[in-house]
């Protein structure tokens, strides 16, 4: 071996890698899911309640994926074809828990659906992304929303 030549080093085999979470890569302080028994980042404490924030893998998919509902709802058999999932939401809800970043498998072939529209402005709403309010079953934008709710504190009582 000459004095430039570094011994190699042998690489690991995949049995001995270490785990990963299947939706972010981190390797350290992981866990399994109840669900589907997937290694992911055991990080739900750093979430803070009623931020809304999506920075814990861990919440995210079993909150955000057809595959922690039907598990939390003790459904039977897979998620994939659970006709009680499919009934509970909205179509365009279905296919975002179920084809959403926070799924380790994805559904195939998910359902068509008619996109949501703001009843005042008739700008597309993406039920599963953006801000928006419901009222007697109609769907408001988060700008609509807002004007609406800046109407009714500007008003004044008799």
């Amino acid at each position: 071996m000459s004095a430039k030549t570094k011994p190699r080093t042998p690489k690991k085999k995949k049995s001995e890698e270490k785990p990963r979470c299947g939706l972010c890569g981190k390797t350290k302080k992981l866990t399994k899911t109840e669900c589907c028994g997937q290694w992911i980042c055991d990080d739900e404490d750093k979430y803070v309640i009623f931020s809304y924030a999506r920075n814990s893998c861990s919440r995210n998919h079993s909150r955000f994926t057809l595959c922690g509902y039907h598990h939390t709802e003790e459904h039977e058999g897979s998620w994939k074809d659970c006709p009680i999932c499919r009934n509970g939401f909205e179509t365009e809800m279905y296919v975002y828990y179920g084809t959403n970043e926070y799924n380790f498998e994805k559904l195939e072939n998910p359902p068509a659906y008619l996109p949501t529209k703001c009843v005042k402005c008739g700008v597309i709403i993406s039920l599963g992304y953006d801000g928006y309010s419901i009222k007697g079953g109609e769907y408001w934008c988060e700008e609509c929303s807002n004007k609406e709710m800046e109407k009714l504190h500007t008003r004044k009582m008799p």
